[in-house]
């Protein structure tokens, strides 16, 4: 056992296995993590470094915990440095407000029950005020994938730490796109609950009734592995809600922007390009595609903090900063302060409510089994561009993602190819408060197609039959069992060996739901793949019984002989085990 097995890219079923095989111990991954922290010092991911000090309380605790029966034993997470952890000093980026909890904040406190080990206190945007990761006395976060640029705020060490190995997971906080753009600038998996599902007891606020505790993460899997732990009614927590997950299924619809999107900075016309890509991808996962128009989003985005809406973080910060003259860096109070506009009068107020209400009954209609899909942001800039214009950058940098708490929605923003090398460019996937579970499904569609071909088998080329190793051969990997809608029919083709073909049917005919596997083949095999199929056999896009449409073997009708129908069996594999085979 060694930190030098610790593997550099840390995920929660990574360093499950390293545990089971005995590769490296919980101290390993510690030490690996101390030694990162230390060598990337200059990048301002943390406000509270990792140091064994702090950690080993928690190490000496996995002693008396089952790996078995403690979900997240063993698994460092990052916590942003406006969420309290017991005995560490919290700062929410601010020295002179900084205390000592002597709890932990409520998702802390469940994380760590479930046998998680916080390594350090994240940096961040001061009193979590910004998107753009500069607006830090404690210096601004580099990005991880070139330095030179944005790391995305307000959570942007949790982002960072996560990015450069240092956490498998990350804390984060989402007011206004906070716990998605640092996602997207750096190539991870921000997930985003709806309001009130995580509890937020412990948490600084910025906009108490819209501040969300959110989740970095390499992979959506590890988000919702976080998520079961999580989630769930706090009674302390006057903003908490009992808002479970249903089951996911794939949603009906993706929606997509009409018309050409706004991007900005030195990267417009790249991100463009890959917004473009990411639409053709969505389509390519066979689900329908409908342009919708957004500026009723755009306007709700332009009231939470062009409006008097934003008075509510003046209303939690007011005493702190007329008390403390001087503490708070100018741009985070010329952002707070105005929230005290005369303009900004009770009335205002309420129109402006009454005005979101109508966008979200509207929303509320588009949405229903549906998915909303935007860039997370439109574009990004370098640290310097940031601060020869701190308001306007970032301003733009909210432009998709300020609508979504204000609107009662869901997000998880996830990758999306590079707009360059080194450029990671990212959308968000937006859902009703109570589908929220559909975004899991609607993200590995996505997430699937952009890298790799979902192919549906239902013959010689599933899991021990003979030819599982051509499949294997290719790169290709299992993924599920499950079935065709029921529109098709199966006949035993006269060949040696025997071999299934799978014919689809009019609805006027009937037809079955036919067992098939789903195997997942990068595109550099598929053509390769596609090549070696004989006739009469094909690939085709096969309906599944959930609504999903992949491509998958087919046979043309014209070898269909009635005699051979063995749609009965309901599967080739059953067949082969009947009697008759």
């Amino acid at each position: 056992m060694s930190k030098q097995a610790v593997p550099r890219s840390l995920t929660i079923e990574a360093l499950r296995k390293g545990y089971r095989n005995r590769s490296f111990t919980p101290i390993d991954v510690i030490e690996a993590i101390l030694e990162r922290a230390e060598a990337s010092a200059e990048s301002h991911i943390w406000i509270a470094p990792p140091v064994m000090e702090r950690i080993q309380p928690y190490l000496e605790r996995l002693e008396r915990l089952s790996p078995e029966q403690c979900p997240l034993w063993g698994i460092p997470f990052a916590v942003k440095d406006n969420i309290e952890v017991a005995g560490w000093p919290v700062t929410a980026a601010c020295p002179d407000f900084a205390y000592t909890p002597e709890s932990h904040a409520a998702v802390v406190e469940r994380l760590v029950a479930a046998g998680a080990i916080p390594v350090g206190k994240a940096n961040l945007d001061q009193f979590a005020t910004g998107l753009v990761g500069t607006r830090s006395p404690y210096g601004a976060a580099h990005n991880a994938l070139r330095p030179e640029l944005i790391s995305g705020g307000s959570s942007s060490g949790s982002a960072i730490a996560v990015a450069c190995g240092q956490a498998a997971f990350a804390l984060g906080t989402d007011t206004a796109g906070s716990g998605r753009v640092p996602a997207a600038l750096n190539g991870l998996v921000g997930y985003k609950p709806a309001v009130g599902a995580w509890p937020s007891a412990g948490v600084i606020p910025a906009c108490r009734s819209l501040d969300c505790v959110t989740v970095f993460a390499h992979s959506i899997d590890d988000c919702l592995t976080v998520d079961r732990q999580a989630r769930g009614y706090v009674e302390s927590d006057p903003y908490s809600a009992a808002r479970s997950l249903s089951n996911p299924v794939m949603p009906e619809l993706f929606l997509i922007p009409e018309g050409p999107l706004e991007f900005f900075g030195p990267f417009a016309a790249v991100y463009e390009q890959a917004w473009e890509q990411a639409k053709r991808t969505l389509i390519d996962t066979g689900c329908l595609v409908e342009a919708i128009d957004i500026s009723m989003l755009l306007e709700a985005s332009s009231l939470l903090y062009e409006g008097p809406l934003v008075a509510e973080r003046w209303a939690d910060l007011e005493a702190f900063v007329i008390a403390h003259p001087g503490a708070t860096l100018p741009v985070t109070e010329q952002i707070l302060r105005s929230g005290e506009k005369a303009t900004y009068t009770a009335a205002a107020l309420f129109q402006a409510q009454y005005r979101l209400a109508e966008i979200k009954r509207m929303t509320e209609k588009w949405l229903k089994n549906a998915i909303l899909v935007l860039p997370t942001a439109g574009g990004t800039w370098t640290r310097e561009q940031v601060a020869a214009d701190p308001v306007d950058t970032n301003r733009k940098m909210g432009l998709y993602t300020n609508h979504c708490n204000l609107l009662d929605m869901s997000a998880v923003a996830i990758p999306a190819g590079e707009a360059e090398e080194g450029l990671p460019f990212g959308i968000t996937l937006f859902s009703l408060a109570d589908e929220e579970a559909n975004l899991s499904s609607a993200a590995r569609a996505f997430l699937l197609q952009a890298e790799t071909v979902t192919v549906a088998v239902c013959g010689l080329h599933m899991r021990g039959m003979p030819l599982e190793q051509q499949m294997l051969g290719l790169g290709a990997t299992f993924i599920e069992e499950t079935q065709t809608a029921p529109r098709y029919e199966m006949y035993r083709l006269p060949t040696t060996p025997p071999k299934p073909g799978l014919v689809r049917v009019s609805e006027k005919e009937g037809g079955r739901e036919i067992a098939i596997e789903l195997w997942r083949m990068p595109y550099r095999s598929f053509g390769k793949f596609t090549a070696s199929i004989p006739a009469p056999l094909g690939i085709g896009k096969v309906e599944l019984t959930d609504g999903r449409t992949v491509p998958g073997f087919l046979c043309e009708s014209y070898a269909a002989d009635p005699e051979r129908n063995i749609s009965e069996a309901g599967g080739w594999r059953n067949w082969l085990k009947s009697p008759i085979a």
